[in-house]
């Protein structure tokens, strides 16, 4: 791969050399002149770490033959058309952080350490670690919240580029529609098209499972509710899914929870009272069982019954919309393993959600706290030296692919030969996910 910044051009070694990743949002009409960087045709773009700073130092200028005349190898990046500024500054938004691979086996080698040492470790993980398996993240440059984003702020890159046509205001956009009946088998692949039961543990997923079970991590807390911890073999008592999970639901009357081998949400209910409360209708049929949720006004009704003796109670999902509450009892668990916690080591998130985010706050008072995400979070300090000569007394900061880091730590945990053979295993794991995933069911 080589770096986008023009004047640079040359080859990013990933064994030496730090890089980061962005995409921005280009104008309907792009010819890329007099622009310092090589922006590709869907807006990313991919640089050297020290390219990426001195492009944020540019200043921008709308006196072009100023521009020409100055710009070289010098100081080519200290001027930059007002237009291109804009683009940067939107891709700053999306900016991924990758290490080189050096840097990580250094830091992995550190935390196998603590790890080995550790009284009580606990990991937390976010989407991150899932994207590996096929599913999208939140605020990666390609994020489900980042593609939002650059919807909101199409028509303002426009109207910087002062480009012919009609202006934004009357530029033409397709409205969005209420959804339509006879799309039930997108429906059944859950959020965003994701056919949950397709989706199988990464290598992340499979490590910390392998780590629980050699005792060195006591409790995964995850804010992702697709379901791959457990399917990893991780035990409930082992976990807290905090964000609920799309194989598990419960009775609202008697609270018993069920454990399926398949996708137990019924999207079709909450699409309904979506689009009701988005256009006003919906060409979707209500299901007779769906029921509006007071806190988020979705449906959490999944079709099913109870099965225990004498209840017949509703069966409902575990997913937290935006509005509902956390579940108390897990919550609970998370904070009483977090306050036990001399080391937290978090994976692929941003660490932006509460209350889920204030367990790191927990840590940050008696332990060391481990930070593995390719974008840059509000906790990144907190993993710096926190006495002036006793680096131990922190943590550490990684930013790249959780596989890679957690491959690391675990080389250095078991060994190299182990790892291997541990690795060398995975189609007979394969084969106990896909018994466990097998079963599909029918209201």
């Amino acid at each position: 791969m080589k770096c986008c910044l023009k004047l640079c051009g040359n080859d990013i070694f990933e064994q030496s050399e730090s890089r980061v990743e962005v995409k921005t949002v280009l104008p309907s009409r792009f010819d890329g002149k007099n622009f310092l960087v090589s922006w590709n045709r869907n807006g990313e773009a991919i640089f050297h770490l020290p390219c990426w700073q001195r492009l944020l130092k540019s200043k921008p200028t709308t006196n072009y033959k100023k521009l020409g005349a100055k710009r070289s190898r010098l100081n080519s990046s200290e001027l930059v058309t007002k237009q291109e500024k804009s683009l940067i500054q939107e891709a700053k938004k999306t900016a991924e952080f990758f290490d080189s691979a050096e840097q990580i086996k250094k830091e992995a080698s550190r935390v196998a350490g603590w790890l080995l040492s550790a009284k009580h470790c606990v990991v937390f993980t976010g989407a991150g670690i899932s994207t590996a398996a096929g599913i999208g993240d939140y605020r990666g440059k390609s994020g489900k919240w980042t593609e939002m984003d650059h919807e909101q702020v199409s028509d303002k890159i426009e109207q910087i580029f002062d480009m012919q046509g009609p202006s934004p205001s009357k530029r033409c956009h397709p409205e969005k529609e209420p959804h339509k009946a006879g799309d039930e088998d997108q429906e059944d692949r859950g959020d965003e098209g994701v056919d949950y039961e397709e989706l199988r543990p990464t290598f992340t997923h499979e490590a910390l499972c392998r780590l629980v079970d050699l005792d060195l991590v006591k409790h995964v807390v995850s804010q992702n509710g697709d379901g791959l911890h457990g399917l990893s073999g991780i035990s409930k008592e082992n976990l807290s899914e905090l964000h609920g999970n799309v194989f598990i639901e419960k009775c609202e009357k008697c609270h018993h929870r069920y454990e399926r081998t398949f996708y137990v949400m019924d999207d079709a209910g909450s699409q309904y009272f979506e689009d009701i409360e988005d256009y006003g209708k919906s060409e979707v049929k209500k299901p007779r069982h769906a029921k509006r949720c007071d806190t988020c006004g979705l449906s959490h009704r999944t079709g099913r019954k109870c099965e225990q003796k004498g209840c017949k109670g509703f069966l409902k999902d575990t997913i937290i919309n935006f509005g509902d509450n956390l579940e108390e009892e897990i919550l609970n668990r998370a904070f009483e393993h977090a306050q036990l916690c001399d080391l937290m080591i978090c994976l692929g998130s941003t660490l932006t959600v509460t209350p889920a985010n204030e367990l790191v706050e927990v840590i940050q008072k008696t332990g060391c706290l481990v930070i593995c995400n390719r974008q840059k979070t509000d906790y990144d300090d907190d993993c710096l030296p926190k006495f002036d000569g006793i680096p131990e007394a922190a943590g550490c900061r990684v930013y790249g692919d959780c596989d890679t880091f957690i491959r690391e730590i675990l080389k250095n945990v078991i060994g190299d030969e182990r790892l291997k053979s541990w690795e060398g295993d995975r189609p007979q794991r394969i084969v106990s996910y896909e018994k466990n995933r097998c079963q599909k069911h029918s209201v």
